[in-house]
């Protein structure tokens, strides 16, 4: 089969870490092809969506990991699967790669996840969909709103919505401490929505990372633990990854929703949990796939690659 990933620069990948590189090195070892381009290397152009993509080989050299071979003009059409790992921010950009992936669709090619349904799926108020999983939520830009629900939760987390790596996330304590300031930061004056949630205490025991791989649940989380007096545990600053088994509730939460998400187009789905609640919904390039593996020997890039080979039979 022929795999076609669109991702950021190749030269910018952490190896020892990196989801992408996971799910390229076990598609490799399966004796698929695997090419690589960028959102700049797109165009449409005479009615065709096409793509400079150059065929990729692993090395196996941590250092100089890849061979490009040189990028040639193809149509999305002549992969079996094209592959979206474009990381955030989610802007205007981003949404205009899935208008222009959409073209490829409509031209028959199988891309994965669907860009309708990244685009329609806002990793953070997805969550509304799904309201008996989750915490005390607000979503707002006005500041009378925001006051009140934290005079009703006492203690409360404010995020953008268009966020990622933990930017941009405050904790407000009952003394309601910088709240104003906060509030005019992150909604621009009223500007912006945003969203607040109830704090949920867990966050010390880590925000977990479930993943859903073509409809099923990975039987382990990554629980990304806050270091150094943090609230957030994301990875990107300076959380600490420990694999560990689903509990109760994370297998209940991650069965419910797999399979819609996959009837949806959303072939890979990173849910974060903390405590017993869902937080976040992330479409865009979820991760953690070597953490979990390196853990608990878990294989989830080859789980990931049965789902794709499962939809080409």
């Amino acid at each position: 089969m022929k795999f076609a990933f669109l991702a950021d620069p190749l030269d910018h990948f952490k190896i020892h870490k990196d989801t992408t590189f996971a799910m390229m090195a076990e598609a490799a070892r399966r004796g698929h092809a695997v090419y690589a381009f960028e959102q700049k290397d797109m165009a449409f152009h005479a009615g065709l969506l096409t793509a400079n993509v150059a065929r990729i080989t692993l090395t196996g050299d941590p250092q100089d990991w890849y061979h490009a071979e040189p990028a040639t003009a193809m149509q999305l059409t002549e992969f079996d699967a094209v592959i979206v790992r474009k990381d955030p921010p989610f802007n205007m950009e981003y949404i205009y790669l899935t208008y222009l992936l959409e073209v490829a669709e409509r031209q028959g090619a199988r891309i994965w996840n669907r860009p309708e349904a990244i685009r329609s799926h806002n990793e953070k108020l997805a969550i509304a969909q799904f309201p008996e999983f989750t915490s005390p939520t607000l979503v707002t830009s006005d500041e009378n709103r925001i006051r009140a629900f934290h005079r009703e939760q006492k203690d409360i987390i404010l995020k953008p919505l268009d966020g990622m790596g933990g930017i941009g996330i405050f904790r407000v304590k009952e003394d309601g401490m910088n709240l104003g300031s906060i509030i005019e930061t992150l909604t621009e004056n009223g500007m912006l929505t945003i969203m607040v949630q109830r704090f949920i205490p867990e966050i010390s025991q880590g925000d977990k990372r479930i993943l859903l791989i073509g409809g099923e649940v990975v039987p382990y989380s990554l629980a990304r633990i806050p270091q150094n007096g943090e609230v957030r545990g994301n990875l990107a600053v300076g959380g600490l990854g420990v694999a560990q088994p689903l509990s109760r509730r994370d297998r209940e939460i991650g069965e419910a929703l797999a399979p819609i998400l996959l009837k949806r187009g959303l072939i890979l789905v990173g849910l974060d949990v903390i405590g017993d609640y869902l937080t976040e919904i992330n479409v865009t390039s979820p991760t953690c796939f070597q953490e979990i593996a390196q853990q608990t020997g878990f294989d989830v890039a080859g789980m990931f690659i049965d789902a794709l080979e499962k939809q080409y039979p």
